[in-house]
């Protein structure tokens, strides 16, 4: 039978092979979905789970400690997600170092609840499989259980270095609160990008063209205008990558009536295909999402529109 500290070494040669897992996941994929995670991380020639799917507190029975916790964003019946007040993600854009995780149902001596305490009096880092939208997560590697309140029947939970590719331990303050700024972005991009998509059916509002893995989320008016450029949906437009990037040079204007315009300088130029596919947008109108409250903002449509008169 090996020992503890056997048990110990081999659970940390597996967290690393799942932590690497899961960032080649990253690298090719936005989002995480629950066919991407089903299969596991292969471990000398062995498939070990990274999730269970009906629990979000999870420990491979191979392992040693906690590999995972979950928060999901719930379907709804007759109500859009995005509508939703996602409570781990408001505490995550309050938070200075810490955000809560609540305990698996009211005993804290539970098996889950002990997973959590064991992995924050080991300082054992986890995955954070956060939920952006129904059945897609953004993975956070790594994240530390920094406190555990039985009495409060939760968890505090403090994110690692982005950079951090070994088991070091839990950063000092400062670095915990830059760890936390950098989830702050990833998540408000990715929620503004998953609403803004799923508003329009998950298609290009230009071209109709489907396929979300080609489709970003622009903003009508820059996040960097402190009055108009909020991440709603009223303020964005799901557009392929190169309808994107032609919307941002102001080679393509949308006015207030939701008219698509194309710039002089690309009407007058003839170079195959795709340009020719970008000129026949001139005088089309926008793809609409079905609410009405989701549509793009007149008045941001306006701002931009100007904008685009300038420069064309």
């Amino acid at each position: 039978m090996p020992g503890n500290a056997d048990l110990i070494a081999l659970d940390a040669r597996m967290r690393l092979a799942a932590f690497d897992h899961v960032r080649g996941l990253n690298v090719v994929h936005d989002q995480l979905t629950a066919d991407l995670l089903k299969p596991g991380f292969d471990f000398e020639g062995r498939r070990i789970p990274l999730i269970n799917p009906q629990r979000g507190i999870f420990k491979p029975r191979q392992m040693r400690f906690l590999l995972s916790i979950k928060t999901v964003v719930p379907r709804r019946g007759g109500r859009v997600w995005y509508d939703d007040q996602r409570e781990a993600h408001r505490q995550i854009y309050q938070g200075e170092e810490t955000v809560d995780y609540a305990f698996m149902g009211s005993d804290p001596a539970a098996a889950d609840n002990r997973w959590l305490l064991e992995a924050y009096e080991h300082h054992v880092p986890v995955i954070y499989f956060l939920g952006v939208a129904p059945g897609r997560y953004q993975a956070i590697v790594p994240t530390f259980i920094s406190g555990w309140n039985p009495a409060a029947l939760k968890a505090s939970i403090s994110f690692g270095l982005p950079e951090q590719d070994d088991l070091s331990p839990l950063p000092q303050a400062a670095e915990r609160r830059y760890a936390l700024r950098v989830v702050k972005q990833r998540l408000h991009q990715d929620s503004f990008r998953e609403a803004v998509i799923a508003a329009y059916d998950r298609r290009c509002a230009l071209s109709g063209l489907r396929e979300h893995r080609l489709l970003d989320a622009a903003h009508i008016v820059s996040d960097k205008d402190e009055m108009l450029g909020q991440p709603i949906v009223p303020n964005g437009l799901p557009l392929s990558k190169i309808h994107h990037a032609a919307f941002d040079a102001h080679l393509i204007g949308i006015d207030p009536d939701y008219r698509v315009h194309v710039s002089g300088q690309l009407l007058e130029q003839h170079d195959g295909p795709m340009l020719e596919a970008l000129k026949q947008l001139e005088g089309s109108v926008l793809h609409l999402p079905k609410r009405a409250g989701d549509r793009p903002d007149r008045d941001r449509l306006a701002v931009r529109f100007e904008r685009f008169r300038t420069v064309a």
